[in-house]
């Protein structure tokens, strides 16, 4: 039994050491953090608009625009790694696959690009 607990004490030592690291990545800020709040710095900027006004207001839809494409290209990154991995064995038939899906993505962003969706003006 004791050989048994003794191969769990890296495991042990580096759970505790990764937990020393977390607290103190998490309390530092809050000790050492510059703290000077103002009417900017506490604004809504996640949306483009106050978060308890009224809901029928408007609203620009380009911040919607741009999570979207966010969404898309991080399932883009998430398509490409198990891709990368498994393309030894899937052949020329997943690589002409995901070249396939990788311009349909290229001609949309392109298509937004050029119809000015990421522009801030």
């Amino acid at each position: 039994m004791q050989a048994l607990l003794l191969s769990y004490l890296p495991i042990v030592i580096f759970m505790g050491i990764a937990t020393a690291i977390a607290l103190l990545l998490m309390i530092t800020p809050i000790l050492l953090a510059y703290k000077n709040p103002d009417p900017e710095k506490l604004s809504a900027y996640e949306c483009g608009f106050a978060a308890f006004d009224d809901a029928r207001m408007k609203f620009d839809v380009r911040f919607y625009l741009v999570s979207i494409l966010f969404i898309i290209f991080d399932l883009e990154v998430a398509f490409l790694f198990p891709w990368a991995i498994s393309l030894g064995k899937i052949g020329l038939f997943g690589f002409w696959s995901m070249i396939v899906f990788l311009a349909v993505l290229t001609v949309g962003f392109i298509y937004e690009w050029r119809k000015g969706a990421l522009e801030w003006d």
